[in-house]
């Protein structure tokens, strides 16, 4: 496990997943969001973003938090040894993403770009969810498939799963 993709629909946890792997693992962490949206919440310039990106995936170690766009992902998904895919009930990255813009009046959330506007970004949130769970969890879910006997794959289901998974990563830390 040294260049790791961890994805899936908007507000199911992969921030706080891909941190907690960070911690366990001693990888670095690179969410998109921070290289994908500049302080404030305004989009980066694609080519930018693509840069930066093309330039993470030539690092030796990695944790990369989030989606980014159709092309980068695909791209990291080839790129990466390990595939964490959340893939949590709609309604749960639903209440989640609820969760999430409640909690963020308090605190920033993991993850998100500072100075990111909350309430239109909970918005956008909502939105994605529903396409995301319509036109890419079907895509997600082959590649899981068909990538599972090249690579490491953990498809998670459920909050538990995501426990059990981060579990196990810890075990294997201290027996390591």
């Amino acid at each position: 496990m040294r260049k790791v993709a961890v994805f899936g629909n908007a507000g199911g946890g992969k921030s706080t997943l891909a941190r907690k792997l960070a911690e366990l693992t001693r990888l670095p962490l690179y969410p998109l969001d921070r290289i994908q949206f500049r302080p404030g919440g305004g989009e980066v310039p694609p080519d930018e973003y693509a840069k930066a990106h093309a330039e993470l995936l030539t690092r030796d170690a990695w944790i990369i938090d989030g989606y980014g766009s159709v092309k980068s992902a695909w791209e990291r998904f080839d790129v990466a040894d390990t595939l964490v895919y959340v893939d949590l009930p709609l309604f749960t990255h639903f209440r989640w993403v609820t969760k999430r813009l409640v909690q963020g009046i308090v605190k920033t959330p993991e993850g998100w770009p500072e100075g990111s506007p909350m309430i239109s970004s909970t918005i956008d949130s909502y939105r994605v969810l529903w396409r995301c769970h319509t036109h890419l969890t079907p895509r997600y879910r082959k590649l899981v498939a068909e990538t599972r006997p090249h690579k490491s794959v953990h498809h998670l289901r459920s909050p538990r799963e995501m426990r059990d998974f981060l579990a196990a990563v810890k075990q294997e830390a201290a027996s390591g």
